[in-house]
């Protein structure tokens, strides 16, 4: 069951969410892919440690920016929980919370970088341990980014999905639009699942492909959130007629 009207707090949180939606996606590429990637190297732990020591501030900053973005996804479910929540109270909390839980694991990569941060420091009590070993663990705990991020997928995947439902069933954007977010985020379910099982999948499908349809239906609809808004959903799409 849908409203037949728009009120201003739906409007506001449009615009809300749109802002949400480009600000998380550019701190969290901007800090995986300028600030964090340049400083691993793969297959050496050493040469990682070094670059991380010689680079502390790059690194904090990094992991500051994912606080930030941890942030950010809360806020715009809360801006989606404001918008759907006519249509379906009960499946836009589903979609809240699933949401929150892949917010929550950002905070768990934040825990691991200032863990490798520690490894790495100068405190007394490491130095019972050999270098080499302090650098090993503090690798490993940047690995485990990798595993909080496929863990949360399938909550983010889920969380998109239903929030891809309820936009189709709302008539606020184009149903195309909408219908794409459903497919493209139930794929990315599918994908997440599929690799937790077997982790070898990646060589089958790249895992850039997971989210990356996802991705772009998100970016879309942030865009249309801020400079179209919310379409009244007694509004009928326009059918193309020959002449």
């Amino acid at each position: 069951m849908t409203n037949s009207t728009i009120d201003n707090s739906q409007r506001t949180a449009a615009k809300v969410a749109g802002l949400s939606y480009l600000f998380t996606m550019a701190i969290v590429v901007f800090a995986n892919y300028v600030l964090l990637n340049p400083l691993i190297v793969p297959g050496n732990a050493v040469e990682t440690a070094r670059n991380i020591v010689a680079h502390e501030t790059q690194f904090r900053i990094t992991a500051t920016c994912f606080l930030f973005y941890s942030a950010g996804v809360v806020v715009l479910l809360t801006a989606l929980y404001v918008i759907l929540k006519p249509i379906n109270p009960g499946l836009t909390l589903v979609g809240a919370l699933f949401r929150l839980v892949f917010a929550l694991l950002w905070l768990l990569t934040t825990l691991n970088m200032l863990g490798a941060l520690r490894h790495l420091g100068s405190a007394s009590y490491l130095q019972v341990f050999e270098a080499d070993r302090l650098q090993t663990l503090a690798r490993l705990h940047l690995a485990a980014n990798f595993d909080d991020y496929y863990v949360g997928l399938p909550f983010f995947g889920l969380a998109a999905t239903v929030c891809s439902y309820l936009w189709l069933k709302s008539g606020y954007i184009p149903r195309a639009l909408a219908a794409f977010g459903v497919i493209s985020s139930a794929w990315c379910v599918i994908c997440a699942f599929v690799f937790l099982i077997f982790p070898h999948f990646n060589k089958i499908v790249n895992d850039y492909w997971f989210d990356s349809p996802m991705a772009l239906f998100e970016m879309v609809l942030s865009f249309w959130l801020l400079f179209k808004g919310l379409r009244s959903p007694g509004i009928a799409e326009p059918v193309l007629t020959r002449s």
